[in-house]
């Protein structure tokens, strides 16, 4: 043994193959490029968003499966106070107040809001001035669109009814 030598094996040749034989062939190179997935594509398919189909319990993100579509609860107008679903976030109060109006006498329109950025929670109260007119209310305005949407009117809950359940 040389004085310069390490001791270890020599390396292959140049020329010479590296890759011992596993006995298949080997598969032709488009078949390779069609196969091999790029590092995006390998990440999108570790999250989810791979081109196999998705259940249909999904949401819209993806994240978590999707509630059962529930129909507002119709609550008997015993109160001039009123419950308005399914606002538009771009209404205003004194829009609620005009629509209203246009029914009966309004003492309040009150937009239910967040408290940290103020934005819309997308539902309100209005107080009509008397029962009766609360109810033509819920008739006319109920399903009716305003905004892009379709309002969901109906009695307001009572306080008395909020500490019971």
């Amino acid at each position: 043994m040389n004085s310069y030598s390490s001791g270890r094996r020599p390396r292959h040749s140049r020329g010479g193959s590296r890759r011992r034989s596993s006995g298949r062939p080997r598969p032709r190179q488009e078949e390779a490029k069609a196969q091999k997935k790029t590092f995006w594509q390998r990440v999108a398919a570790f999250f989810g968003n791979g081109s196999a189909k998705k259940p249909a319990t999904t949401a819209r993100n993806g994240a978590q499966p999707s509630r059962p579509q529930r129909k507002p609860e119709t609550v008997e107008v015993t109160s001039p106070r009123l419950y308005v679903g399914n606002l538009s976030f771009d209404a205003t109060e004194s829009d609620l107040f005009e629509l209203f109006n246009g029914v009966g006498h309004v003492q309040n329109a009150e937009i239910v809001s967040y408290r940290h950025n103020q934005r819309s929670k997308g539902f309100a109260f209005v107080q009509m001035q008397t029962v009766e007119e609360a109810k033509r209310a819920v008739q006319e305005l109920h399903d009716k669109e305003f905004l892009g949407r379709r309002l969901v009117v109906s009695g307001a809950k009572s306080s008395e009814h909020q500490m019971r359940g």
